[in-house]
């Protein structure tokens, strides 16, 4: 497996190499410190599995490099980090075709359990992101199409499902009776798969 880690502080890079090993001992992790660098890595590595792109980079925002990252690289699934939890960025690189985003504060856990998704061709919605509205537009690149029947709230609560949320957990992030988080799940379980 090999990543591509794109981060302008080394001692970042190098704590996520450390953290990466949690997905596999050999893991081939490149490093770049700003945009220039990760595409010419990119170039130069067409087995790259996934890369990493910080949100704050020198000389080319995050999100200027993943539009860059999706023109030159379609098929190379691209996660966003950020040291900031701000719902209205997080939306932002989701709808410019970031497979996920993923806060620095987070436990390394929380990040191996969203890479290992992303690595198996889903989208990572940050919960969030959730909290903050309807949940975003997510382009079928990264494999999720939701059915059009559900309601903004059903959507949610099916997004906190599928980052691995019970419904005990929903119903106390979205602030709803633990009666009400049933009815939602079920409501899209019971639906027809068209």
């Amino acid at each position: 497996m090999k990543i591509l880690v794109v981060d302008d502080h080394a001692l970042v890079r190098e704590g996520l190499h450390q953290v990466l090993k949690g997905l596999d001992e050999q893991i081939e992790v490149l490093e770049a410190g700003n945009c220039a660098g990760a595409l010419k890595l990119a170039a130069q590595h067409d087995d790259i599995d996934l890369a990493l792109l910080d949100y704050q980079l020198p000389n080319m925002s995050g999100l200027d490099a993943l539009i860059v990252f999706g023109q030159e690289h379609a098929e190379l699934p691209i996660v966003m980090l950020s040291g900031a939890v701000n719902p209205a960025m997080m939306r932002q690189a989701m709808d410019k075709g970031a497979a996920g985003f993923l806060t620095k504060a987070g436990p390394s856990k929380d990040m191996l359990s969203a890479l290992r998704k992303v690595l198996d061709g889903e989208a990572h919605i940050p919960p969030e992101m959730l909290l903050e509205g309807d949940p975003p537009e997510i382009s079928s690149a990264v494999g999720v199409e939701l059915p059009r029947q559900l309601t903004p709230r059903q959507e949610q609560v099916l997004y906190l499902l599928l980052d691995g949320y019970s419904t005990k957990d929903i119903s106390q992030k979205q602030f709803l009776a633990d009666e009400t988080a049933k009815t939602h799940v079920s409501a899209f379980c019971a639906r027809p798969c068209n």
